[in-house]
């Protein structure tokens, strides 16, 4: 790490900084909005209950700095319009003395985040919320912010933390009888046990959740167990299994960008089962409908394993330098499954120095990141890559002798 970056590991609200700590980062839009997102956030921790109340007039100053800062993004990108947002919001809480004003706004830029891949800075904005606002929260919002920050983390792979705010949540959501984010809840934990590498317990929890979702008539609770129960039985090596239940996730969800991800899997499974046709058609027609970056991500990858499939070498190339370009947003579990199925892909091709490369960054990329299933594939993988590259050479060796 450089001295830089420790440096601003110290200070609140740190990970928007790293936006302009990269190299010629002053230079681009990403780190106006990251400098946007710490003036706001920072804002909005004057407001925090905890802290010794700030003047009024020092209040303002700071408050007008940071809208003339913020004001100036509005047209730049989205995020300027959230944080625009942000800010105006807690001038409201501050004059109107109504800490909850501050809700809406956090909550709708955590969401943005996520959905653009900036996890830890969703993390952040999510903590930033509990901090100031939370204590205030309605018993819904309370339940919201803990499924939130339960998801974010799983996604994180900080599976303790996501238990834990599960666990919160699911004790919060039964305190006001909200039945819907019990299951989900229970859900959430669940997927936390098969991130860990459990999938036994994980598909025994996840087929008592079709049940009881069933029973109750929660059909978004429904769908969501049966694509992760889906996702469950592809890893345990049941992908036609798998398949069933992904494509009734696809028919249950109502939400269009749930139907997408479930859509995604449903061409993961095709492709898995042999039939690269519709596995290509299925992941095509997510690039095609989506509107967040985690579904196109996610079918781009599986776009570049279906052509190294095929064999066909400059789809494969092609698909690969457009994945390339998104590497900076991929949380580690993606980041290692793109470096995995690259790696396949050139062993597929006969470059296997350049896929054990890949492969061996997939391996430390998971190892880092906790992913046990994924480090247990990837030595799997890379143990039949060994053999296959013997083999191959011994073959050779063969051909070249006089007959």
């Amino acid at each position: 790490m450089s001295i830089a970056r420790a440096e601003l590991s110290v200070l609140p609200h740190a990970v928007f900084l790293h936006r302009i700590s990269e190299p010629e980062g002053s230079k681009r839009r990403e780190s106006r909005l990251g400098q946007g997102a710490f003036l706001a956030l920072r804002l909005i921790d004057l407001l925090e209950p905890a802290r010794d109340p700030v003047p009024p007039d020092a209040f303002e100053y700071q408050w007008a700095a940071t809208d003339r800062f913020c004001r100036d993004l509005r047209g730049i990108a989205t995020e300027g319009g959230h944080l625009h947002g942000l800010v105006a919001s807690a001038a409201a809480a501050h004059r109107q003395s109504d800490i909850r004003l501050l809700t809406p706004g956090l909550f709708a830029y955590a969401h943005f985040l996520e959905d653009a891949l900036h996890l830890e800075e969703a993390l952040d904005a999510l903590d930033t919320l509990r901090r100031v606002a939370g204590g205030r929260a309605s018993g819904a919002d309370a339940v919201a912010l803990s499924l939130r920050a339960g998801r974010v983390n799983r996604k994180l792979n900080r599976f303790d933390e996501a238990d834990a705010a599960y666990a919160e949540a699911e004790e919060r959501a039964k305190v006001v009888g909200d039945r819907h984010s019990e299951l989900l809840s229970r859900i959430g934990r669940a997927v936390t046990v098969q991130g860990r590498g459990n999938f036994p317990e994980a598909e025994q929890r996840l087929v008592e959740l079709l049940g009881d979702a069933r029973k109750a008539g929660e059909r978004a609770v429904e769908a969501h167990a049966e694509h992760n129960l889906a996702a469950v039985l592809q890893h345990r090596g049941s992908p036609d299994m798998a398949l069933r239940h992904a494509w009734r996730a696809f028919e249950l969800f109502e939400d269009a960008e749930a139907r997408l991800r479930a859509l995604g899997d449903v061409g993961v499974m095709l492709l898995t089962l042999g039939d690269a046709v519709a596995a290509e058609r299925a992941l095509n027609e997510v690039i095609r409908r989506a509107t967040t970056q985690g579904p196109v991500t996610n079918a781009m990858i599986e776009l570049m394993h279906c052509a190294s499939y095929r064999r066909d070498q400059v789809g494969f190339e092609r698909m690969r330098a457009r994945c390339h370009k998104r590497e900076r947003t991929m949380p580690p579990n993606i980041l290692a499954d793109y470096y995995l199925k690259a790696g396949i892909g050139e062993a597929r091709f006969g470059r296997f120095r350049r896929g054990e490369a890949s492969l061996r960054r997939a391996l430390t990329i998971a190892e880092g990141a906790g992913l046990h299933a994924f480090v247990f594939k990837i030595e799997r993988i890379m143990k039949g890559l060994d053999a296959v590259r013997e083999v191959s050479a011994s073959l050779a060796q063969l051909v070249a002798e006089p007959a």
